[in-house]
């Protein structure tokens, strides 16, 4: 099978009888070109299939109007709302952005970035895997003089623009909660402490439990990757303690949902006997029973400043880091899974 040759604009422009250089100020938008052409070129482009050479523009142009986004996972609501709102920002200033997932992988984030730069995105927003401790692809992103925005994953040693919540005040909010429901044998299933967010959630717990009086048992401090089986297997080993813990404040809402499998398969109460609290405010956690507390991210607002902060480094025309380290306060909203007082009486969610 013979492969079919792709639509150029000289094939556009054979069809209108018109230059290939009207045809890619029409393609353009370009004012000069009347809107009677641009609608007309449009038309023949669609109908011929075109599809425009990103690669060749770049080129041509040194710009690509393309902007990387990478990601650990897709699956998310928290990052699908955060590539969503990205899009949304670039798409009105004539960008389109190319999304890779990493899936927590150091190797597949590595090749991610490398397909990102030959393709000749003009930046790159990205949120870090579990797995990377090297920085060194990043570090080549930035040798390459090509705009880094990191968000909610993101290393301080880069020295590049971080968009993300205060974890360390929301660790904080969380045991401070939990204390309040009269909780005092708190343990956390934590990620891995080498990524900075979640060091900042384990840091803010511990120091929240010498704030309250209460004792640090290391045997209560469980890291790992936060999927729905790490929460079950980290769940179970907590259970094996002797003297098992009255609530769990687990850094993410997939790692939360696997822990609360664990307790109802055990028919133990959920928040009665042992609270919970999640992280990351994924839309189940007010679907299943007990509703779970989360806190929410702010990833709307994250994914828009991200894209914000991209835009001013293009109009700058040069690269320039302004090492922007923005920091929105987060919001614990609390549900049935960790309030214990008056429980059954709580309809509605808080948020404090």
């Amino acid at each position: 099978m013979t492969k079919k040759s792709k639509t150029t604009i000289k094939d556009i422009a054979n069809v209108l009888n018109i230059s290939a250089a009207a045809v890619s100020k029409a393609l353009h938008n370009d004012p000069r070109i009347s809107e009677k052409t641009k609608k007309a070129v449009k038309q023949v482009a669609q109908n011929l299939n075109y599809q425009p050479n990103y690669l060749a523009s770049a080129l041509r142009s040194g710009k690509s109007k393309l902007v990387g986004v990478i990601v650990p996972k897709t699956n998310s609501n928290y990052f699908s709302s955060v590539i969503q709102n990205i899009e949304e920002v670039l798409n009105k200033e004539g960008y389109n952005i190319i999304i890779t997932h990493s899936n927590e992988s150091y190797k597949k984030e590595c090749a991610n970035i490398n397909a990102l730069l030959f393709t000749q995105v003009d930046g790159i927003i990205a949120s870090m895997a579990n797995e990377t401790v090297n920085l060194d692809y990043y570090e080549k992103v930035k040798n390459a003089g090509i705009p880094l925005i990191t968000f909610d994953r993101g290393e301080n040693d880069l020295n590049v623009d971080y968009i993300g919540i205060d974890d360390y005040d929301s660790s904080h909010r969380i045991v401070d909660h939990l204390v309040e429901q009269g909780c005092k044998r708190i343990a956390h299933i934590g990620g891995f402490k080498h990524t900075r967010i979640y060091n900042n959630r384990i840091r803010g717990y511990e120091d929240a439990l010498k704030k309250h009086d209460l004792p640090f048992n290391k045997k209560m401090l469980l890291e790992s990757s936060l999927t729905i089986e790490d929460g079950r297997k980290k769940m179970l080993q907590l259970l094996e303690l002797q003297n098992r813990p009255d609530a769990v404040y687990i850094a993410s809402d997939y790692a939360a949902l696997g822990a609360l499998e664990v307790l109802k398969e055990k028919n133990i109460e959920v928040p009665s006997t042992i609270a919970l609290v999640g992280f990351g405010d994924e839309p189940f956690t007010d679907m299943v029973s007990p509703k779970i507390s989360s806190v929410d991210q702010h990833s709307s607002q994250i994914g828009r400043i991200a894209a914000e902060t991209f835009l001013e480094y293009s109009k700058q025309g040069s690269l320039n880091y302004s090492l922007n380290k923005i920091i929105l306060d987060a919001k614990l909203i609390i549900r049935e899974s960790s309030q214990k007082t008056n429980s059954k009486n709580l309809k509605k969610p808080k948020s404090i």
